[in-house]
């Protein structure tokens, strides 16, 4: 199962990156894990300098900008193969 972080403090661009990966997982019908983190020393840890922040299996793919649902689509089909 894919474990998918949305990183930031939890304003309305976080919530929409939020709303597209929830969406992307449920159109592709897969299982995956939707987690907020939004403890700022936890996402130092990935050297994010401007939030939102999207992680897919503890990979950071997206920073600082709301990613289109064919990026994040993309991104997800990826880390299948790769898991």
């Amino acid at each position: 199962m894919l474990t998918i972080k949305v990183l930031g403090s939890g304003c309305a661009n976080c919530k929409r990156v939020e709303q597209i990966a929830r969406k992307v997982i449920t159109d592709m019908g897969i299982e995956a894990e939707v987690v907020k983190v939004t403890d700022y020393n936890d996402i130092m840890t990935y050297n994010v300098l401007s939030t939102p922040g999207l992680v897919i299996n503890e990979k950071l793919v997206s920073t600082g900008r709301i990613p289109t649902p064919a990026e994040v689509t993309t991104w997800v089909a990826d880390a299948l193969q790769t898991a």
